[in-house]
């Protein structure tokens, strides 16, 4: 991934950019980026779209609203980043769009926050392009600091890891640089050498770095097993309380107001994309102890909103997800801080037992799925069990109903009523193929105009059956002697689709 670097800003952007709160962000771009591929996709093999976490050998561990203000440099505390360009029309001024004047900077500003939104922050898979999506933010320069950032971007990142988690998907976009920091701050053991200098925000202490891009295949593998091999000493829970990291922290992030949704479990909102922000499961992470976890808030239905088709109008339709974010403050972990934070011994030997901790071949590893819970970790135990709100989960369940709507030839259990209809029609004595369409007691219709299918005249019917199933859409081709109807399946869809 490549962008725009050495780029000098005049200090009358820089003025624009602190107001809307990307300046350190866009500080970032003074060395080149680039990706460690391999790394990366050994991670994301980790990465679990159900919790919204890297499941490790030690436990689970995933990027928080704190490493986002941390790596980045991000404003947190703010209003969700949404909305419907049919509200652009509030942003013109008289017949004039408001970046038609004559302020050249101002344009210089609107263009280069376009450029550093749709690349460093919320980049697609085409790399090339510019969302018009940004146009009313950037109409007004000065109210572009009243956004949470932060939060927008972490929605985005974790979209992003779900959709390439499945196998079909093969390239990963998002804030990548976020991801690669995070893992190089976190996991002391993959930092690269010579990189011992840095600044603020902490991502900028890997400018430069120039990762190998040869025998891909082969370092993946060995990234894999890597991390397999992974202790819980190897990954730093407190990373925000050492000395080195405390002497360049920029007092802006430390405001309470956005110290304090570090841990809240909230949802995260980037226009139609919602998705989770799951503090209770990384309490070490914010110097607690982590015991059983509850069970995980099923989204899954919100994965397939992408704003486009019918999905266009999430603005209505997700509201009840805005709200939830504009309560935000109500939703903030309360839990003990303890000296020594991480997993407990009644977390892990759940985890033992249920997760899947390894990725490797088991020729490779030497068998370590038999090693015991560490003996630090047995005196450790989970101190007071954060009250969190319970939200009803929302479940991918539109293949389900409409396989429940619809008769198909693999499940028959639809049809029963058409098979209890022939009964009582057989029992009257009348001829089937002349009394099908017309039962009125036993099953109520519809019938709709002729069609033809294939040279063949067909009547078609909505149908509801005698045992209250859902209705379906059929067809009727009327014959005649003693074969009587022949029902076939013209359209397999839920009426009112």
């Amino acid at each position: 991934m490549k962008r725009q670097h050495g780029m000098r800003l005049d200090d009358r952007i820089v003025l624009y950019l602190q107001m809307a709160g990307l300046y350190h962000l866009a500080r970032l771009n003074e060395s080149w980026f680039r990706l460690d591929k391999p790394l990366v996709s050994a991670f994301i093999e980790r990465w679990r779209p159900e919790t919204h976490t890297f499941h490790m050998p030690f436990g689970e561990c995933t990027i928080t609203l704190q490493d986002v203000a941390y790596h980045l440099g991000l404003p947190i505390d703010g209003q969700y980043v949404s909305g419907c360009l049919t509200d652009f029309s509030r942003f013109i001024e008289g017949s004039r769009p408001p970046w038609a004047d004559d302020e050249t900077v101002r344009r210089y500003a609107r263009a280069y926050i376009m450029m550093l939104l749709s690349t460093q922050l919320f980049g697609d898979k085409s790399g090339t392009c510019l969302h018009i999506r940004w146009l009313p933010y950037v109409a007004r320069l000065e109210d572009m600091g009243q956004y949470s950032w932060g939060s927008a971007a972490l929605s985005w990142l974790y979209r992003c890891m779900c959709r390439v988690a499945n196998r079909n998907v093969v390239k990963l976009a998002g804030p990548l640089q976020l991801l690669q920091s995070w893992i190089f701050w976190r996991f002391p053991g993959f930092r690269p050498d010579g990189y011992d200098v840095f600044h603020w925000p902490l991502a900028w202490r890997w400018g430069g770095y120039q990762p190998s891009l040869s025998n891909k295949g082969p370092r993946v593998a060995n990234w894999r097993l890597r991390i397999d091999l992974l202790q819980l000493g190897d990954f730093l829970w407190m990373l925000y309380s050492l000395a080195e990291v405390v002497q360049v922290v920029h007092p802006e992030i430390l405001d309470p107001r956005h110290m304090t949704l570090w841990r809240a479990t909230t949802a995260l909102i980037y226009f139609a994309v919602i998705e989770w922000h799951p503090v209770d499961r990384v309490l070490p992470q914010f110097g607690g102890v982590q015991g059983r976890p509850r069970a995980t808030l099923n989204i899954d239905f919100l994965m397939s909103k992408d704003g486009r088709g019918r999905d266009r109008w999430f603005p209505l339709s997700l509201q009840s997800w805005h709200m939830h974010w504009s309560d935000r403050a109500q939703h903030v972990l309360q839990f003990d801080i303890v000296p020594d934070p991480g997993p407990s011994h009644e977390y892990l030997d759940w985890w033992y037992q249920h997760g899947r901790r390894f990725l490797s071949p088991e020729l490779l590893l030497g068998d370590p799925r038999r090693a015991a819970i560490p003996a630090q970790v047995i005196e450790r135990v989970p101190g007071r069990r954060p009250e969190m709100d319970q939200l009803p989960d929302v479940l991918e369940n539109r293949r389900v109903a409409r396989r429940q709507c619809v008769g198909t030839r693999s499940s028959q259990r639809e049809w029963i009523w058409l098979e209890e209809a022939i009964d009582v029609m057989e029992r009257r004595g009348g001829d089937v193929g002349g009394e099908l369409g017309g039962l009125v007691d036993e099953v109520e219709s519809e019938v709709v105009p002729e069609v033809v299918v294939g040279g063949t005249r067909v009547q078609e019917e909505v149908v509801t059956g005698m045992t209250g199933d859902p209705m379906m859409v059929i067809a009727v081709e009327m014959g005649s002697g003693t074969l009587g109807a022949q029902v076939v399946i013209v359209e397999e869809v839920a009426v009112g689709e």
